[in-house]
């Protein structure tokens, strides 16, 4: 036993300082994952720890598979010593190259968050710091996986041409028809003619109304008013015909259409919509000033069209925005019914005249 000690000793040391070193590496790579969630919960409480983690295990599998190779130089034979240090090399970098990346782009998408919480604290657009926040992480993933590739022999003339700007431009020509360029195209035209931003309420193909939350590289999210998330992809939405309710001016017009029967009586119809309509705590004023001179209505009505059974009412109210819009409606229609109850204003049923002939 002595002698096997003797003449492996050197072997012996070299593997006892490896294994040492990677539970080492192991434990104060423990301890900074404690520090980095510590100080992540402090500045970002409501931020989801995942890249911590992911740099955890990354660096926890780095420690063990250099420790493998590490190991290696005892039983692989001496000639074979500089393949296995360039294993080593390769493998500390491609870890290197990981950790630096993933924290670059979790530092970045940090900072871009913080920036669209202050301006949306100070009720400014968030809109362009969304939108180059996803632009930015992107691009540092991308530049991470270039880095990447250059360690392999096989891919390094790929990512030189990408690196040097040609590749770039022949990418781009090469999939410029595809449908993850024109989404991303779409998404910069968007932030650059602002057709609407994060907070707008627009609707698109005059069924689907909603708030935009958020403009990614490729679609956009919409809220509709039942709390159902809506992703429309840029490209599509470039040409959907769009009803932006936060573009300029904010106020709305609501246009409250109501049906009575030709025996009611019209004046005193429109008198009770126009009450109704006028007595809403969310009405606007939006008459001018030789309007309120003349005393005129608030809310406008009128007769706008005469059917079969029925004849239809039309009020003209106004909201400071469609969200009040939306809300005056629906309460309006329902008082509107009630008075119209009381006051014997009859809302029709489609009449049939039937007309039954003897046999001659």
């Amino acid at each position: 036993m002595e002698e096997f000690f003797s003449i492996h000793k050197s072997d012996i040391i070299w593997a006892t300082v490896v294994i040492i070193l990677v539970v080492l590496l192991h434990f104060l790579t423990k301890i900074l994952h404690k520090w980095l969630l510590k100080q992540e919960r402090l500045k970002f409480p409501n931020e989801k720890a995942t890249p911590v983690t992911m740099i955890k295990r990354i660096l926890n599998a780095l420690w063990l598979v250099l420790g493998v190779i590490s190991l290696g130089f005892i039983i692989i034979p001496e000639e074979e010593h500089d393949a296995l240090r360039g294993h080593f090399d390769l493998v500390l970098y491609l870890g290197i190259i990981a950790v630096v990346t993933i924290v670059a782009a979790t530092t970045v998408n940090l900072w871009f968050k913080q920036g669209i919480k202050n301006k949306i604290e100070i009720k400014d657009d968030p809109t362009n710091f969304k939108f180059l926040r996803y632009l930015a992480v992107f691009g540092i993933y991308c530049f991470g996986l270039l880095l990447i590739l250059l360690a392999f022999p096989s891919f390094k003339g790929l990512a030189q041409a990408l690196l040097g700007g040609a590749g770039v431009i022949a990418i781009i020509i090469g999939v410029a028809s595809q449908e993850a360029l024109s989404n991303l195209v779409g998404g910069v035209f968007i932030i650059l003619f602002k057709p609407f931003k994060v907070g707008d309420v627009i609707k698109i193909t005059d069924i689907m109304v909603g708030t935009v939350i958020d403009i990614t590289l490729r679609h956009t999210i919409i809220r509709n008013f039942e709390n159902k998330m809506i992703v429309i992809p840029n490209a599509i939405i470039n040409q959907e015909k769009i009803i932006n309710y936060d573009l300029l001016e904010k106020k709305c017009c609501e246009r409250i259409e109501i049906g009575i029967s030709y025996d009611s009586d019209i004046d005193l119809a429109k008198s009770i919509m126009q009450e109704e309509c006028e007595n809403y705590p969310l009405i606007f004023d939006n008459r001018t000033k030789a309007e309120k001179k003349e005393r005129l209505p608030v809310v406008k009505t009128a007769v706008i069209r005469l059917n079969d059974f029925s004849v239809t009412l039309r009020a003209w109210a106004w909201t400071k925005n469609y969200t009040d819009a939306f809300l005056l409606r629906y309460a309006v229609l329902e008082s509107i019914k009630k008075r119209f109850d009381i006051e014997g204003i009859e809302i029709p049923f489609p009449y049939r005249n039937i007309v039954l002939k003897k046999d001659k």
